[in-house]
This record gives structure tokens, sequence and C-alpha cells, in this order.
């Protein structure tokens, strides 16, 4: 996985140098997403690594698919991406290039885990509580992990705050020598 995102950061910096430079940053963004969803597809995964499919092929496929969603620009990182055949690197690029995106805004990511669904106003709870904590705007990515028991789990960065049933049971054993 840190291969991909080694492979991926030369093309994200390169976007979000060319987006910040023509104000373009959520554009871009929106692009990238689209060209997640796009690259993440199996079917389509399967025949972008499928070395019988031409790169011409590829590239008209995926500037068919784009048609009307992507700028000029857009379309030259797509050639460069299949000519390099680096199209499989797309969800890191987006990836990195929101964290790029992020920090120029002052933002921080945090993944919150719990054993359920976080639902929409317990989110914006949090989000709110944390943006306190943190000091500034905070982009919360929910994960269900059922194995938590109940409680939840945030990570930010290199903090990481562990209020889960699972994390608190694990605390205990430890004190109790278990």
């Amino acid at each position: 996985m840190s291969e991909l995102i080694t492979i991926a950061r030369p093309y994200a910096e390169a976007v979000f140098a060319r987006a910040a430079e023509t104000d373009t940053l959520d554009s871009w963004a929106e692009t990238l997403e689209f060209l997640r969803i796009v690259a993440e597809n199996a079917e389509m995964a399967d025949l972008m690594s499928n070395p019988a499919v031409s790169h011409e092929q590829k590239l008209q496929l995926m500037l068919d698919i784009g048609e009307d969603r992507l700028s000029e620009e857009a379309q030259n990182l797509v050639r460069l991406l299949v000519e390099n055949g680096r199209l499989m690197v797309v969800p890191q690029i987006a990836d990195l290039f929101q964290k790029m995106k992020n920090e120029a805004a002052g933002a921080i990511d945090v993944d919150v885990t719990s054993a359920y669904v976080l639902k929409p106003a317990m989110q914006k709870k949090l989000a709110a509580a944390l943006e306190k904590k943190f000091g500034r705007a905070v982009n919360i990515n929910s994960v269900k992990d059922p194995s938590l028991m109940g409680g939840i789990k945030i990570r930010a960065g290199d903090l990481v705050i562990d209020g889960s049933i699972a994390g608190q049971l694990s605390r205990l054993a430890q004190q109790l020598g278990i």
C-alpha cells in the first residue's frame, strides 16, 4: 500500500500545485473523486489491468466515461496516468490531494471508528467537540467496527483516543495482569 502512495505522491503534488495556482481546488477535488469512483469499479479495474487492452483503448474509455466531467487539464492527467500505467493509483492521488487541500484550509482529518453507524446528529456534535479541542476545522471519516462492542475510537494524525468498550476491557486486563 505504501508503494502505491509513493507512486501517487508526485501526481497528487502536481495536481495540487496546479489547482492552487489556478484557484480550482474544489473542482479538482470533485474530479479526483469522480476518477476514484471509476477506478475503484471492479469491472473497470479488471479492464484497466488487462494487458490485452491497449493504452489507446483504455484512454478512450476513460475519456468517454468522463466526457462532460473532465476539464482539458483533467483529460491530460488521465492521458498521463494511462500512458504510465498508473490508473491504479487514482484513489491514492485523490486521498493525498484531499489531505493537502485540508491542510491548506487548516482542517484536520479525523477517523472515528464505532461499533455502530454514527447518526448525522452525533457526527455533528462530535465534529464540534473535536473542532474545539483541535482549534481548527475537522473532517470526520466514520467507520463501523462491531468488534469495538460499543463506544468510539478517534484517530487524528498521531493522536488516538480509545473510548471503546474493547479498549477499556483491554486496559483493565493489563491492569489485572491477565
